[in-house]
């Protein structure tokens, strides 16, 4: 039996309350060096932070102002209403002031089967779900990852697997910025490892999955892929509602690489946001900072702060993709060697 748990790199993490419980003969199970993930960013860390549900400018500043005064690090923040649902103004107020702290900003992409004409999203088995229905769809989604990047956005969320090898394939023949990066959002997020890598291989930078997972399935998915994980320690109600905190270090351990999300549950759904919910979104965004906090202090309680991404680390590193077609892999090398 240990009181404690060794990362990868060896440090000693130390379980919630096992000096205690370990006293009185309760203590926990060792745990399996081979449970811990091999992989890590390509800065050598095993975790970065993200803020989601940062609706606008406004919640932006929001979310910066709070991350400095709580002394909160912050590698991304990602909105959930969509490109669509920001002007050109609104993007590039959010581009510059994420640019200039050194955050990396995540905007959705397009037209959603949420909130579109097909009505199987509001059955009982929730038809395609956020997927992009038809050619409209999908023309809704490039457009608007062309006029984010356009306006200085690198990182695009995407709910639909034709539309993340879409752009995937825009990025590839120069279309998309090289460093563009794609985000899969949560509400699509895999459950085993084979969906796992087949979210990598199609373009995944990261993938958010669902956050009932256990342990032992991000250990499983490590076995067989190496892409970043995002996962929220806390899921809004919509998501679960689940609410791990305690867990953070074993998460880490299972998970690395992986983005730690502070989501917020007991909260009303916010999209698509604008101003008739400025209140809740702006109490929402300071809230969702203030529980990041309270993770990094339990992490810190539990000797496992280390093995952070320095801030300002975006990419993720070099990924297993699917073969391009012939003609595609054709114009990327006479791209490359002009």
């Amino acid at each position: 039996m240990s009181p404690s748990v060794p990362l990868p790199d060896g440090t000693a993490v130390r379980r919630p309350g096992e000096p205690a419980l370990a006293r009185l003969g309760l203590a926990a199970p060792a745990s399996d060096p081979a449970d811990a993930s091999p992989h890590a960013f390509p800065d050598g860390g095993a975790w970065r932070t993200e803020i989601p549900s940062v609706e606008g400018p406004e919640a932006l500043e929001a979310v910066l102002d709070e991350a400095r005064r709580l002394d909160v690090p912050v590698h991304r923040v990602s909105q959930g209403s969509g490109i669509w649902m920001l002007t050109d103004a609104e993007i590039a107020d959010m581009a510059g002031a994420c640019a200039a702290r050194n955050v990396e900003l995540c905007l959705f992409t397009g037209p959603r089967g949420t909130w579109d004409i097909g009505a199987a999203t509001r059955t009982g088995s929730g038809g395609a779900g956020l997927r992009a229905r038809g050619h409209d769809g999908l023309a809704g989604c490039v457009e608007d990852a062309l006029r984010a990047a356009e306006l200085g956005v690198r990182c695009l969320l995407v709910a639909d697997e034709g539309v993340l090898w879409t752009l995937h394939r825009l990025r590839a023949d120069g279309t998309l910025p090289a460093d563009t990066t794609f985000k899969v959002s949560a509400l699509i997020g895999p459950v085993n490892p084979a969906s796992f890598a087949l979210f990598e291989r199609l373009g995944a930078d990261s993938v958010n999955v669902p956050s009932d997972l256990t342990p032992q399935h991000l250990t499983e998915i490590r076995r067989v892929s190496r892409a970043p994980m995002d996962l929220y320690l806390e899921a809004p109600d919509d998501l679960g509602g689940y609410v791990r905190m305690y867990e953070a270090a074993e998460l880490i351990r299972r998970g690395a690489p992986l983005y730690l999300k502070f989501g917020l549950r007991n909260a009303p759904a916010v999209y698509p946001s604008g101003r008739h919910l400025r209140e809740t979104v702006l109490a929402s965004a300071r809230e969702r900072v203030r529980r990041g906090r309270l993770v990094l202090d339990l992490l810190a309680r539990h000797g496992a702060a280390g093995g952070m991404s320095p801030l300002g680390s975006r990419l993720p590193g070099h990924l297993r993709r699917f073969p391009l077609t012939e003609d595609e892999g054709t114009a990327v090398a006479a791209a490359a060697s002009a």
